[in-house]
């Protein structure tokens, strides 16, 4: 049996596991997450990410542990500043906080199957249209100058396109009716509020994933590095955004951290055919630049007091239908 063939088995025995156990015992029951239980959560997923990249480096060797790592840390931080949008789609649809882990669950496991498609694509047209990889690369430069000028506008769920289509085929029922998705009123099947929720979660994903899928191919084209990356990156996004929703707007230069990220990655893919850049320098500069930019911000909290309290918080109510 070969090092990553092991690797494999390890990594598609673990994260079902893991998942069973998030969902069919520790979070049977529909309830608030503390931040307490969001931290531990957060710790044990990022340990595990950890650990499989100790596992990477005793059998792929150093360099295969620094892609990991640097994909992993890449797809971790654009994470963080995405979840602003679960915060307000939350808040815009007055999800209860008690069902708000559930509809990430699923919405992440949605994600990890929309993911694959995207890096087998990703990878397949590089392969083949090997000039493919300096249009990622200008794409990340361009979208790294976008995110540093992007404001923040209002969620407008009612553009959502898969939204305004499932509404034309699917009923659906006033309000929340639990944590459940399909009920049944009069023999007839009806959508709640919260199967819309996780389709908004879901669409959300696949612009999210335009972004990113394209910044880790700038650092390795291995398929197994690049998509254990990515469902480790992601399966810990439930537990920090409960850890994470109430101050994430307070890491006011975190978005432009991130730009310099996406434009340095393109960048390097720009010029890969005449600077292979070693994966530790590369490492380096984007965990510079992420310190950099947490400092900053921590800082600059500090100069002005404090942030005005404009953040939207989880909250719980009604839905819109």
């Amino acid at each position: 049996m070969s090092s990553q063939l092991a690797l494999w088995i390890i990594f598609g025995t673990l994260v079902p596991i893991m998942l069973v156990l998030d969902l069919g015992v520790f979070h049977r029951k529909a309830h608030t997450i503390n931040i307490k239980e969001a931290l531990i959560w957060s710790a044990v997923w990022i340990t595990l990410a950890l650990l499989f990249n100790i596992g990477i480096y005793f059998l792929l060797g150093p360099d295969k542990a620094l892609k990991f790592l640097a994909s992993y840390l890449v797809e971790k931080s654009l994470s963080v500043d995405n979840l602003f949008v679960f915060l307000m789609i939350f808040s815009y649809f007055g999800v209860p906080s008690a069902y708000q882990h559930k509809v990430l669950f699923w919405g992440i496991l949605g994600a990890l199957i929309m993911r694959a498609i995207f890096i087998a694509t990703g990878l397949v047209i590089v392969e083949r249209l090997h000039w493919a990889i300096y249009l990622f690369g200008a794409f990340l430069v361009l979208t790294g100058i976008r995110m540093s000028y992007k404001k923040d506008r209002e969620f407008r769920p009612e553009k959502n396109p898969v939204l305004r289509i499932f509404r034309r085929f699917m009923p659906i029922t006033d309000s929340y009716e639990g944590d459940r998705f399909w009920v049944k009123v009069g023999g007839r099947l009806f959508a709640t509020p919260l199967l819309l929720i996780l389709l908004v979660i879901e669409t959300t994903d696949v612009i999210f994933a335009v972004d990113s899928i394209p910044a880790v191919l700038a650092i390795t084209l291995d398929p197994f590095i690049v998509y254990t990356s990515n469902v480790f990156a992601i399966l810990g996004l439930r537990a920090l955004y409960f850890a994470l929703a109430g101050i994430t707007q307070r890491l006011r230069y975190l978005r432009y951290g991130l730009s310099v990220i996406l434009v340095f990655l393109g960048l390097k893919m720009l010029f890969s055919g005449i600077y292979r850049m070693p994966i530790s320098i590369a490492l380096g500069i984007v965990a510079a630049v992420l310190v950099i930019s947490a400092v900053a911000s921590i800082m600059n909290r500090n100069k002005t007091g404090s942030i005005a309290d404009g953040t939207t918080r989880p909250q719980e109510g009604k839905g819109n239908g």
